[in-house]
C-alpha cells in the first residue's frame, strides 16, 4: 500500500501544501497570507485534495513544517496536523524549517537560513545526509557566517534580504513552497508527540522575563 502524506507549512506568509506518494511530490501549491492561515488553510486543504481525488480515509499521515518562523503560524499548521491525524487515526510528523530547507541544497555542508527579524537570523548546518552538524540557533548574521565552514552552502528563499553580507560565499536559492520537502522528511508518530521548534522565545515570554 502507498505511503500517503499530506503536508503543510504555515509559518511564514509564504506557506504551502503538497500531497505525497511514497518518493514523490504529487502536487505542491504555495499559498500567500499576510494575514495568517488560520481562515485558509482548511478550504485550500479541501480543494487539493478534490484535485487529486484524494480522500482522507486514503491518506496515512500528515506532516507539518515546526519552526522556526512565526509563533501563531506554527501553532495553526501543528495545531491542524495533529488535529487531522487524530480524527483519521493516523499518525503526523513535525519538521524543522531548517532541515527542509537543507533538503534542497547539493553540498556536502548545507547551511539553511531565514530573517528572524530584529537583526538576527535563524540557520542551522547540516550534512549532505541531513544529519545536523552544528544546532540550529538564532543570532546576528555576521557572527554566524564568521563561525561557517569554508565551502558551506547557504540555503535559502530570501538571499535577496542579505545581499553583500553573502557575497563570498556558496549560495543556493530555495522554494517559497516547502511543503513538498516537508512530507518527503516526515517521520510518522503519534500526533501527541508534535512539538513547535521555535528556536527563539516568544515576545510575550520575552517580556513576561525581563519585567
Amino acid at each position: 500500500m502507498s505511503r500517503r502524506i499530506l503536508a503543510l507549512d504555515t509559518t511564514a506568509e509564504f506557506g504551502s501544501l503538497a500531497l505525497i506518494e511514497d518518493t514523490h511530490i504529487v502536487e505542491e501549491t504555495l499559498l500567500h497570507s499576510p494575514d495568517g492561515f488560520g481562515h485558509v488553510l482548511f478550504p485550500q486543504i479541501e480543494a487539493l485534495l478534490k484535485r487529486q481525488g484524494w480522500g482522507y480515509g486514503t491518506i496515512s499521515g500528515f506532516a507539518a513544517a515546526s519552526g522556526p518562523g512565526s509563533f501563531t503560524g506554527v501553532r495553526v499548521g501543528l495545531t491542524a496536523a495533529k488535529g487531522l491525524a487524530e480524527a483519521c487515526g493516523v499518525k503526523a510528523a513535525a519538521v524543522s524549517n531548517l532541515k527542509a530547507l537543507a533538503w534542497f541544497g547539493d553540498g556536502n555542508e548545507r547551511a539553511p537560513l531565514l530573517d528572524a527579524r530584529r537583526g538576527e537570523v535563524y540557520a542551522a548546518l547540516y550534512d549532505a545526509a541531513l544529519k545536523p552538524v552544528h544546532p540550529e540557533t538564532v543570532g546576528p548574521l555576521n557572527a554566524w557566517l564568521a563561525a561557517l565552514p569554508r565551502g558551506a552552502q547557504i540555503i535559502s528563499p530570501e538571499l535577496e534580504r542579505f545581499g553583500a553580507a553573502l557575497n563570498g560565499h556558496a549560495v543556493r536559492q530555495a522554494p517559497r513552497a516547502i511543503a513538498g520537502a516537508v512530507g518527503l522528511l516526515a517521520e510518522l508518530r503519534d500526533p501527541a508527540a508534535l512539538d513547535a521548534n521555535y528556536v527563539r522565545r516568544s515576545d510575550a515570554e520575552l517580556f513576561w522575563k525581563d519585567s
